[in-house]
């Protein structure tokens, strides 16, 4: 039944869109690209993905990923459309209103997309729309029916599958769709319909394999990498006193757009002064000091990729001696913790580095007080690093995978990608620490890919080193 459903709607798809119909909001998306340049994932890779997906699945199953919803900024004004991570991951495909489906081992076709159709009237108004025949011919799909046609289709996908892998929970409206088509096989039981015998989440198999980068993945993280370095050194060349932290963070993204990532990876963090300690501060509007630290923490999003960068550094180009004995505790914490990205050592490894040099770098500032396997024990440390030492890092800045299984750490293979980001906060009225350390914030992030040959720091270009730093400002 499924199969003759799929072959009548198929020709349908390729003719014409008829009449004036729209999408619910009337318009197409405010869509960007997702990058410029070379830095792209082929479709060959997105075809490896859905295939290494559905070996994972049963036979005779099905899976179904809707596209992100579009969201409303205020009244009839979206924002800037982005799509779901999960959704792109496996198809490419950068469009709302659309649904992708897998079937392994259908004859059918195992990829299908349903999704919106050519319109010419609309298209004039908003952009053009990509249609089920290019979805088919230039992104690999087995099939492409309109997403208008759904509700006569998918049902009968659905009834002939043995299991169904969906994220309930995920998509609230698009929950309501999936309940629907299946109390409408309910209905049809005793006409000989057959409803799937479970629902599974699809996250656990598809974000296990988001975990292990590839190698295009790979080169695309760098080249993230490498504008948002070049955008934190343009930030450092022509930072001055009196400046706003709005003006560098518009540096910050004027850089990312002109060498190609239209978009950011997660609005910037510009913190000068007192406001570095504020670990997610987002005001980015005050006046920089002569004499304060800035931290930034930015970086780009590059064919859906993100970049994570966090540097601080003087706003008038030279460290004073405390901001110098603060920074080199950090920096050789993040050094030490990056060496620890390597196979075989496991996730908190990394952290653990880091909290023992900069316990032991605030005991010997004075600034921590007792034996060091005390401190270690009360984790004392903790008032002025109070968060882990990184994350992991892909389509996603907070990217899927787990960080233990079986209640144990887990351990770093080759291809997965981390944050490391050890970071000293003394807040501007510490008590009980000498006044002369107050206000001072610093935080360094790198991102690393986990390799055979040991940690690939992939955001290496920009200094870190007080000397370098210092150097590169002056000039």
């Amino acid at each position: 039944m499924a199969g003759q459903t799929a072959t009548k709607a198929t020709t349908a798809a390729r003719k014409p869109a008829e009449g004036k119909s729209k999408p619910d909001s009337g318009r197409a998306p405010a869509r960007r690209p997702d990058s410029t340049g070379s830095a792209r994932i082929s479709r060959r890779e997105f075809d490896r993905r859905r295939k290494a997906l559905m070996a994972m699945m049963p036979a005779a199953s099905i899976a179904i990923l809707p596209a992100a919803p579009e969201r409303i900024r205020n009244r009839d004004v979206e924002f800037p459309y982005r799509q779901d991570s999960d959704f792109y991951y496996l198809s490419g495909f950068p469009e709302p209103r659309s649904v992708l489906v897998l079937r392994p081992g259908n004859p059918h076709g195992e990829a299908v997309l349903f999704c919106q159709d050519k319109e010419p009237e609309l298209e004039r108004w908003n952009g053009r729309i990509i249609g089920q025949t290019e979805a088919v011919d230039g992104y690999g799909f087995d099939d492409a029916f309109p997403i208008k046609d759904i509700d006569d289709i998918l049902p009968g996908m659905l009834e002939s599958a043995s299991e169904v892998f969906y994220d309930y929970g995920a998509n609230e409206a698009f929950d309501a769709n999936v309940t629907r088509w299946l109390n409408r096989i309910r209905t049809q039981i005793r006409e000989g319909a057959r409803l799937p015998d479970s629902i599974k989440p699809l996250q656990y198999n598809l974000h296990h394999l988001r975990s292990y980068k590839s190698a295009e993945e790979i080169k695309v993280m760098r080249e993230a990498g490498r504008i948002s370095a070049e955008a934190h050194m343009a930030a450092m060349q022509l930072c001055k006193p009196g400046m706003y932290e709005y003006e560098l963070e518009a540096i910050i993204n004027y850089e990312f757009a002109r060498q190609g990532a239209v978009s950011w990876a997660y609005p910037a963090i510009v913190g000068g002064g007192a406001n570095a300690c504020i670990l997610h501060y987002r005001e980015n509007n005050q006046k920089l000091k002569d004499g304060d630290l800035v931290l930034i923490d930015a970086g780009c999003e590059l064919a859906y990729y993100a970049a994570d960068i966090t540097r601080t550094f003087p706003v008038n180009g030279r460290f004073t001696a405390e901001q110098k004995a603060v920074y080199d505790i950090v920096l050789e914490a993040q050094l030490q913790s990056i060496q620890q990205v390597m196979p075989g050592k496991h996730w908190n490894e990394p952290h653990e580095a880091s909290v023992r040099v900069i316990t032991q770098g605030l005991k010997d500032l004075k600034i921590l007080k007792g034996s060091m396997d005390e401190l270690l024990e009360t984790k004392a440390y903790m008032r002025f690093f109070m968060h882990k030492t990184g994350h992991w890092l892909g389509m996603d800045v907070h990217d899927v995978g787990s960080y233990k299984i079986d209640r144990q750490w887990r351990q770093l293979e080759p291809g997965m990608v981390m944050t490391v980001e050890p970071g000293i906060y003394i807040d501007p009225d510490a008590e009980g620490v000498a006044k002369r350390w107050h206000g001072i914030g610093i935080r360094i992030e790198d991102d690393v890919c986990v390799s055979k040959a040991g940690p690939d720091v992939l955001t290496e270009k920009v200094p870190k080193r007080t000397e370098d730093i210092e150097q590169l400002m002056a000039s």
